[in-house]
């Protein structure tokens, strides 16, 4: 089967928007003869978040999916309405028990309201991509990992930079946490409703050395709004303390946890970042040599899936870490402890993944592991399998970490969403999209 591919690229409006500018200045030019009868201006107090809840609202039609879309509780996002209806003194939603209707004011209101939120988004992402800005959160987000990288430390010092690069990010407003033991293995749930069942399962990265389900809260939590899913977070055993397959192991029985508590196998999507991507295959592969359920699909999000290294790797620049060869491949040594980098298990690219879920793979254009991505997504079309494939205009590998200030991962984690989405309704094979 074809693999579908994507390419996001936000840029792109930019010298749409400067035409448009050009447009209305030209016309203004021209009209500068004649009187213009000049409108009153809008309350001041009405802000952007207003008139994206609005919007968002009168998209969905539905408050439920509109919070989850916006990453905001339901009460926040009908505030946020009242407010709008209340500064423009006019009603602009019908509600009632079952349905959300635009008035005739409101439906005046959204292609406005859209135009206008277009224009400051394009306005805002072109004035940072001149003056660098998400260049420089992305270096600053990375520097307690990049003070390190240049100077050997020990494997203590990089876990707890690792865990201090995702403590500087907030989990996402209206998820709540909760721990929990899966089949044995310390975990955390996210879930944007309590009453949920967890239908994700987030494998973390961190190649197999570090990472946790606490630092991963602020992603996880990103992906349960974006979905409105409950999502698994377990701590399985790190290298070199508890090498391959103690990972594995602990990952496959917090899937069969999922399982026994009454969640049919085809509505569970396995996600992974980085060394994550590569797990989630691995215990894969180790279910389906148990004759054990697949889960209904695989998300892997910059994967890591060859441990060999065998294959020319670029090494990055700012401003993700210059982490070198030599790391990688102890990282790496330290998960196998002897096993093959080329075992099945291990390596997907040497599986044979006929009869697995469909696949929504996500990677960086600049990614230092970016071929990883693409060699899976030939390899898993080869083998049969339907491959959503989406590239992303970053410089950064594990780019989804930075969802709360770079558009590209928030807009990666919205399709995600749609993808687990998909997959709780029994439609998650991959589906033609236009490129964006």
């Amino acid at each position: 089967m074809a693999a579908v591919h994507r390419l996001h690229d936000h840029r792109a409006a930019v010298p749409a928007m400067m035409r448009l500018m050009d447009i209305a200045s030209q016309d203004s030019t021209r009209s500068g003869a004649g009187k213009v009868l000049v409108l009153p201006p809008a309350p001041d107090a009405i802000e952007l978040r207003h008139l994206r809840a609005f919007v968002a609202v009168a998209e969905e039609l539905n408050f439920g999916r509109a919070a989850t879309r916006l990453f905001v509780s339901q009460p926040a996002l009908s505030r946020q309405i009242r407010s709008l209806e209340r500064l423009l003194g006019c009603e602009l939603l019908r509600r009632s028990t079952h349905r959300v209707e635009l008035t005739l004011a409101g439906d005046a209101l959204l292609d406005r309201a859209r135009r206008l939120l277009t224009d400051v988004d394009d306005a805002v992402f072109a004035t940072r991509s001149v003056g660098g800005d998400l260049e420089r959160r992305l270096a600053a987000a990375w520097e307690p990992v990049n003070d390190l990288t240049a100077a050997d430390p020990d494997l203590q010092a990089l876990r707890d930079a690792g865990e201090q690069l995702h403590g500087q990010f907030e989990m996402a407003a209206g998820v709540s946490v909760r721990p929990v033991i899966a089949g044995g293995v310390p975990s955390l749930l996210l879930s944007p409703r309590p009453e949920l069942a967890p239908t994700v399962l987030l494998l973390h990265g961190g190649g197999f050395v570090m990472g946790s389900s606490f630092g991963y809260r602020h992603l996880a939590s990103a992906l349960a709004a974006a979905s409105d899913a409950s999502v698994l977070v377990p701590d399985y055993r790190l290298a070199p303390e508890h090498p391959f397959p103690a990972a594995v192991e602990d990952s496959v029985r917090a899937y069969l946890w999922m399982l026994d508590s009454g969640v049919p196998a085809e509505r569970i999507v396995m996600a992974g970042d980085s060394a994550g991507g590569g797990l989630v295959l691995s215990v894969q592969t180790t279910l389906q040599r148990q004759d054990l359920p697949l889960p209904g699909g695989s998300m892997l999000l910059c994967p890591a899936v060859d441990l060999s290294y065998e294959e020319e790797i670029e090494l990055p620049t700012e401003p993700q870490p210059a982490i070198s060869i030599a790391q990688l491949r102890s990282f790496a040594a330290a998960y196998l402890a002897g096993a093959s980098p080329h075992d099945e298990v291990v390596n997907a690219l040497r599986a044979d993944l006929t009869g697995y879920p469909p696949m929504l793979i996500q990677a960086g254009t600049g990614d230092v592991l970016g071929k990883d991505a693409h060699r899976l997504v030939e390899h898993a079309t080869g083998c049969g399998v339907d491959v959503q494939f989406e590239l992303y205009p970053v410089t950064t590998h594990d780019f989804h970490v930075f969802w709360s200030f770079l558009p590209e991962a928030a807009d990666a984690l919205e399709q995600a969403g749609a993808f687990v989405r998909r997959v709780a309704a029994g439609t998650g094979t991959a589906r033609r999209s236009r490129t964006r």
